[in-house]
């Protein structure tokens, strides 16, 4: 466990640069290959239940978002995420993943108790997600389509998340 946290730091570490600036379109892989088809996996939400994401997989495309309480891009993205959420939230399933590197479970209940968010906000204090979507920082967000193939990936503060999950849907002949 403090391996993958420790990769995650990494990667994170590596990722930095990257992440600050804006990328276009995705054409370079960032994490989990596109066309990937990835586990599921069970983790803990915010209220202390647990959710099983690969119920959630290849019924309507879903939104993962790797966040942390100190990710400034997180910080800078949240905006696009709620309005993304605001258009699409009714074809698109929405997670948010607090990952647990430099925070704490606690930290992220109370930061939610702040900055609330209209979607399931779950934690992956032992990686579990990180490793299976192969999240290479915060910031990082994962689209998956309606057959629970990887359609999108993408890091840092200037994603088009609308544009993302537009390309999503039409690829799917839901939009």
């Amino acid at each position: 466990m403090k391996v993958t946290h420790g990769l995650f730091l990494a990667g994170f570490l590596l990722a930095a640069p990257i992440a600050s600036s804006s990328l276009a379109a995705q054409d370079t892989r960032i994490g989990i290959a596109r066309g990937a088809v990835p586990d599921g996996f069970t983790l803990a939400d915010a209220e202390g239940g647990e959710v099983d994401l690969a119920e959630h997989f290849g019924k309507n495309p879903v939104l993962i978002e790797f966040w942390a309480t100190w990710c400034e891009n997180c910080e800078a993205l949240h905006p696009r995420m709620l309005e993304a959420h605001e258009h699409f939230g009714d074809r698109v399933e929405f997670f948010a993943v607090a990952v647990g590197v430099g925070q704490s479970e606690r930290r992220v209940r109370k930061h939610l108790e702040e900055h609330p968010v209209p979607y399931p906000t779950l934690w992956d204090g032992e990686g579990v997600a990180v490793r299976a979507l192969e999240a290479p920082a915060t910031s990082y967000i994962v689209i998956l389509d309606d057959g629970g193939r990887v359609a999108y990936t993408g890091l840092g503060r200037d994603q088009d998340v609308d544009r993302a999950i537009r390309e999503v849907l039409e690829q799917a002949g839901s939009d």
